[in-house]
């Protein structure tokens, strides 16, 4: 269990979505999720959310087994989850999440984490107001406690600034 989860967060961190990859591991998981850790499930159903998996099923069964696992899930694991969450209420709002009535908890471990803003995030910031004139909020956080690079929340606009890894090319 752990070297398939391991796999699958690696690809889903350097942001590459390999189907055919994903795919078989998600068939292998289903098979032998009962035997997956705490940390296994959240950072499966992390990286099969930042990959944008598009089949319920796995994140059901993956968040059956964190609610078994829930008094051992540490702050982390339960911040990986909480945004795997908010991935499944948008995807499948009728789906009834396994952890559904734990997100509270899980958003104020997420929320506990400080941003980690790049160089090149706080030169586009300073380039947009200084140059242009764009008044905006440096890491915003919605309701939600998801942070946001530049926003203006007034008019619900937002810039997301992504670096080098988010340039590498699928595999």
């Amino acid at each position: 269990p752990q070297s398939m989860a391991n796999t699958v967060w690696a690809f889903a961190t350097a942001g590459v979505a390999a189907r055919t990859l994903f795919e078989v591991i998600a068939t292998q998981a289903q098979r032998r999720v009962a035997g997956f850790n705490s940390k296994d499930v959240a950072n499966m159903a992390w990286a099969f959310a930042c990959v944008g998996w598009d089949r319920s099923q796995v994140f059901l069964e993956l968040g059956a087994v964190a609610l078994e696992r829930l008094l051992h899930l540490n702050q982390a694991e339960k911040s990986q989850l909480y945004l795997v969450a908010l991935y499944v209420q948008i995807e499948w709002p009728d789906q009834n999440f396994p952890l559904s009535s734990h997100l509270e908890s899980f958003k104020a471990a997420y929320a506990r984490e400080e941003p980690r803003p790049s160089n090149l995030q706080r030169e586009v910031s300073t380039m947009l107001e200084l140059d242009l004139g764009w008044k905006h909020i440096f890491e915003y956080r919605t309701t939600e406690g998801i942070s946001l690079d530049l926003a203006e929340p007034e008019s619900k606009r937002a810039i997301e600034v992504d670096g080098p890894s988010h340039y590498l090319k699928e595999v």
